[in-house]
């Protein structure tokens, strides 16, 4: 018995489908009410977290200058600025909308092609498919 996967990454369709990758459904006329459910949780999701992403840089806009700074730096930094960032969340720290004038929501580098069939997972399409199923099974939102 394999072991449980915990988390999954969510791509777009540019991405390879596998196990810990999800990506949407090809839209087509042929999907499902089940599988567009589905693409529109991802796309849900995906919007929370650009927002997120848009509010650490916004409050943390060191990071908007980052090819300042040495690569033996960068991750250390990174991972202060998230850290710091969770903990004023956690304590509802004011954000101060000013400071999105800064920051423009960008896309983060991905694929410009779609990948290769070759490169997906068959059993990834299982684990797409529970998941479709949970989101299905757990109501709205």
């Amino acid at each position: 018995m394999g072991k449980a996967q915990k988390y999954v990454l969510l791509g777009d369709a540019t991405y390879p489908l596998q196990d810990w990758i999800l990506k949407p459904y090809q839209e087509d006329d042929n999907l499902t009410q089940q599988q567009l459910q589905f693409n529109y949780r991802l796309k849900r999701a995906h919007s929370v977290i650009e927002n997120a992403f848009l509010r650490l840089k916004a409050r943390w806009q060191i990071l908007l200058k980052c090819d300042d700074c040495s690569l033996e730096l960068l991750p250390t930094l990174v991972l202060a600025c998230c850290i710091l960032h969770n903990v004023c969340e956690a304590h509802d720290n004011p954000f101060n909308e000013e400071w999105l004038e800064g920051t423009e929501p960008s896309e983060l580098p991905k694929p410009c092609q779609p990948a290769p069939a070759s490169m997906e997972d068959g059993r990834a399409e299982q684990v797409r498919e529970l998941m479709c199923q949970y989101f299905e099974t757990c109501g709205e939102g």
